[in-house]
């Protein structure tokens, strides 16, 4: 599985230390909305993206895989996904993912809690 970092774009010069947070994300046919501040607790296979209006969008969950491009320069992200898919991507339940170690399980994440 491809990690959700900043060093596998090979012109960026940037470490996978970097926040990406509040990034603009945009599918193949539009944008979605932007990188949550959630992202850094999932690790680096997964990104929380807040879709929509602000106080009327949702937390979603993207895979690394989903991810075509970053520019950081323009601190936008490209998706291989459409907008109808990040639409179908699991929610971001902040009580169950940081209460239930199993949670990161059940989104897909290669690297389990173990339990």
């Amino acid at each position: 599985m491809n990690e959700f970092r900043t060093d596998q774009v090979p012109t960026a010069g940037h470490t996978p230390d970097n926040d990406l947070t509040g990034y603009h994300v945009r599918a193949v046919d539009g944008d979605v909305g932007r990188i949550g501040a959630r992202s850094a607790d999932l690790g680096p296979h997964h990104a929380v993206v807040r879709t929509g209006l602000p106080l009327l969008g949702k937390d979603v969950v993207l895979p690394a895989e989903a991810v075509s491009d970053i520019d950081h320069a323009a601190r936008t992200i490209h998706l291989r996904w459409s907008r109808d898919e990040v639409k179908a991507a699991p929610v971001f339940d902040e009580e169950k993912y940081l209460g239930d170690p199993r949670h990161r399980d059940q989104l897909g994440g290669s690297e389990g809690s173990g339990h």
